[in-house]
């Protein structure tokens, strides 16, 4: 029998206090901090208002029963049911690599990656959507009336610093600035973000992700991070940016697609798609990468590979259901 516990308003390992970002890159570098938005304020309201649980587990077999209790199988999602329960990975622990990841099958090692990895991609999402229609609501009032309050126009200004449309709060935000912002605060499809969180921690097992729970080999510099074991001549003293949750690597990766230079024509497609009332495809938007990646036109493909072999083209239909928060907690030896 499963065994959950109901708990208050804070976990003391959850990502609620994981929103602020740090200083991140892709493999080429970047810079630049990514303040707090609106994002923490509703991650805070709805710890209050939607029942949680705690789910502290010592094996795998253990969460993949839970995920039967909660109809969240392969069985169910072959016949349509696109509806995620709220499982959260509070870390990555070290024995998945070191030990789980070798003694399971490699349909059973991608089974529980993506099914660990795909609400908090998810849960990514909806953070982005939520600042998304509230900029909406409040954009007739910015390019009519003016009429906005002073918290509306500080967290305007916030959000426009946040995603690097101006390079100060005190910048004035117009008509021009909304249409950028529009442009960059929007999802990443969950096939996507599955494919390259998995092309780049080798399923959740590299040292990367077990040290940090590093998922996608940001870059991070000022002696933070974890230090690769050869770091690249001429490029400083970078280090794989490290967080506390699986959940911030993600939310950084998002903000890294949705803000660098190098990922514009990613937003330009994403941006025709929406304009055009198409579906968001995590295999269109893959072509727009070939930056990502120092491997060019070689990584589209691979991405492509990881989305065909393993059928990720429903996974942009996905959707978080409205049950209780249940955040997975490892316990027991190689935890941590």
């Amino acid at each position: 029998m499963i065994i959950r516990h109901r708990v208050q308003t804070v976990v003391a390992c959850c990502v609620l206090t994981a929103v602020g970002l740090p200083t991140t890159g892709c493999a080429q570098p970047q810079s630049g901090a990514a303040p707090q938005t609106g994002s923490e304020e509703i991650a805070e309201r709805e710890t209050s208002t939607r029942p949680e649980e705690r789910f502290e587990f010592t094996s795998y077999t253990e969460v993949g029963t839970l995920f039967e209790e909660l109809n969240y199988t392969p069985e169910a999602w072959q016949a349509g049911i696109r509806e995620v329960p709220r499982v959260y990975l509070t870390t990555i622990a070290p024995r998945w690599r070191d030990r789980v990841s070798a003694e399971v099958t490699v349909l059973e090692k991608k089974r529980i990656f993506f099914r660990s990895m795909a609400p908090l991609v998810l849960r990514s999402n909806e953070f982005i959507l939520r600042d998304r229609a509230r900029l909406e609501e409040i954009r007739p009032r910015v390019t009519g009336s003016g009429d906005l309050s002073a918290d509306e126009r500080l967290w305007l200004s916030e959000l426009a610093v946040a995603y690097g449309v101006v390079k100060d709060a005190d910048a004035a935000v117009d008509a021009a600035v909304l249409d950028e912002l529009l442009v960059r605060l929007d999802i990443v499809p969950v096939s996507l973000a599955l494919s390259q969180c998995a092309e780049e921690s080798g399923w959740g097992t590299s040292r990367f992700a077990a040290e940090g729970n590093a998922l996608f080999g940001q870059w991070s510099w000022g002696g933070k991070g974890i230090k690769p074991l050869q770091q690249r001549e001429g490029m400083g003293d970078y280090r794989i940016a490290a967080f506390e949750t699986p959940l911030q690597s993600i939310m950084a990766y998002m903000r890294n697609l949705n803000t660098h230079d190098a990922y514009a024509g990613l937003r330009a497609r994403r941006a025709e798609l929406r304009a055009k009332g198409e579906r968001m495809s995590g295999w269109e938007l893959a072509k727009t990468l070939d930056k990502y990646s120092e491997r060019g036109p070689a990584y589209v493909e691979s991405l492509h590979g990881i989305m065909r072999v393993n059928q990720l083209d429903p996974a942009d239909d996905a959707f978080l259901g409205d049950g209780p928060t249940i955040w997975l907690i490892p316990v027991g030896e190689g935890s941590s």
